[in-house]
């Protein structure tokens, strides 16, 4: 810690988000829930520091005697929980960021559709409501399949398809069960996920890559690819659509990951969020375009670094694949020796620990073809209903292009087995 050097808080996220601070000379106080951070972060941070990340009182109180004693430069977050309270916390300290208004557009889906509908793009039917009979009366106007949804959900959990009115009782029952007392319904999109990766300084936005995706039955995505593996012919529209709906909100800066589905009648947006994207998405855009969006979440703010006028051409292919074993309890491994043996970097996280995230990426930034194994014999395999279930590990690969990428995956996740008996 130097007070010569600028400092700056950090709310909640993964290890790449930070670990650049030292080469960009800066002090990070990184705020985050116990147990859900790599201690290995110590080295990287002046000081690590316990709240509640979605309780804005919480990171207030936990901030501002720091702040106080050597004032911060920007406070951020690529937390999803975090996103609006860490944009209170900033307004309430007077330092510069992204409102709390254009934040919570973002965040709420049902505020995403409304500047949706004033930018006049991406039109999709929707409704927000409180009951099962709104639910069942939307499904009805409709006429078609329905997707319901919590307005303020992450991780793709809780979401519902119906596929006419009767099934409206079930799902409202189980969004009841898990808390929720208001959704937002809309009509399904058919079509492939596509995703636009971007960064903003300074109210400008600047789209970056194309991103697609491979989701299971339970809608949680398994595996990403940079550039996308199809939707090329899409690229202004998609990244004009983006621009359109970060314009409208009044997001100042940082980057975003924005979702779209490719239907019969064009890109329609399915939501918007004030954070990289996840699952790995930094690296494999890093692998596929060089540019380090982990990195510039820290530096562009700071104004260490410019945002460049325009998007660097891709250079190579990235992909990532979360493994998804049967669930049950891990007897063994089977195929690392040989994937060894083949170049590829293995990475196994220590027995008896859980690493939060997706851990490992910027260790295996250089590796052509790189494997993180989260779990241990003993440990058992869940259900993958929602994007924090991706706790197995994952093969994460450079190609010449797109598909060499996925392929290289492939064959990992192809030879790499794990030996799992039933829970």
């Amino acid at each position: 810690m130097s007070a010569d050097r600028q400092r700056v808080a950090v709310v909640g996220g993964h290890a790449h988000a930070v670990m650049s601070a030292l080469d960009l000379d800066l002090d990070v106080v990184l705020v985050h829930a116990p147990g859900m951070y790599e201690e290995m972060l110590h080295g990287y941070c002046e000081r690590i520091v316990h709240a509640d990340l979605g309780d804005p009182d919480s990171l207030l109180a936990a901030l501002s005697p720091l702040h106080a004693e050597r004032p911060f430069v920007r406070v951020l977050t690529t937390s999803e929980v975090g996103a609006v309270p860490t944009a209170q916390v900033v307004a309430k300290l007077g330092l510069p960021g992204n409102s709390v208004e254009s934040v919570r557009a973002l965040y709420d889906k049902a505020l995403t559709r409304q500047a949706l509908d004033r930018a006049g793009v991406s039109p999709v039917r929707h409704r927000v409501v409180t009951s099962a009979a709104e639910l069942a009366a939307f499904a009805e106007a409709v006429g078609g399949r329905i997707v319901v949804k919590p307005v303020d959900g992450t991780a793709s959990a809780d979401v519902h398809l119906l596929d006419d009115p009767s099934a409206a009782a079930g799902a409202w029952a189980s969004m009841a069960v898990a808390g929720y007392a208001r959704a937002l319904a809309e009509e399904f999109l058919d079509g492939p996920v596509i995703s636009v990766e971007s960064f903003s300084a300074d109210f400008r936005h600047l789209p970056v890559a194309l991103m697609t995706s491979v989701l299971n039955e339970h809608l949680v995505e398994m595996q990403h690819c940079i550039p996308g593996a199809y939707g090329a012919e899409w690229t202004q529209e998609l990244f004009a659509q983006t621009v359109a709906l970060l314009t409208e909100v009044g997001l100042r800066e940082g980057p975003t990951h924005t979702e779209f589905i490719l239907t019969a009648d064009g890109p329609r947006m399915l939501e918007s969020h004030s954070r990289m994207g996840g699952g790995g998405t930094s690296s494999i855009l890093l692998r596929a375009h060089r540019m380090d969006f982990s990195r510039m979440f820290l530096s562009v703010p700071m104004g260490i670094e410019q945002l460049p006028p325009r998007a660097p051409d891709a250079v190579a292919g990235g992909a990532i694949q979360f493994f998804a074993p049967p669930p049950g309890e891990i007897v063994g491994f089977a195929g690392l020796d040989a994937l060894r043996a083949d170049g590829v970097v293995v990475r196994h996280a220590p027995a008896g620990s859980r690493l939060p995230g997706v851990p490992g990426l910027v260790e295996l930034n250089d590796a052509p073809v790189g494997v993180m194994l989260q779990m241990n014999v003993g440990d058992v395999v869940p259900p993958i209903r929602a994007g924090w279930d991706r706790i197995m590990g994952y093969v994460i690969a450079t190609g010449g292009d797109t598909a060499e990428a996925v392929r290289r995956c492939a064959e990992v996740d192809a030879r790499l087995r794990f030996q799992v008996k039933d829970a």
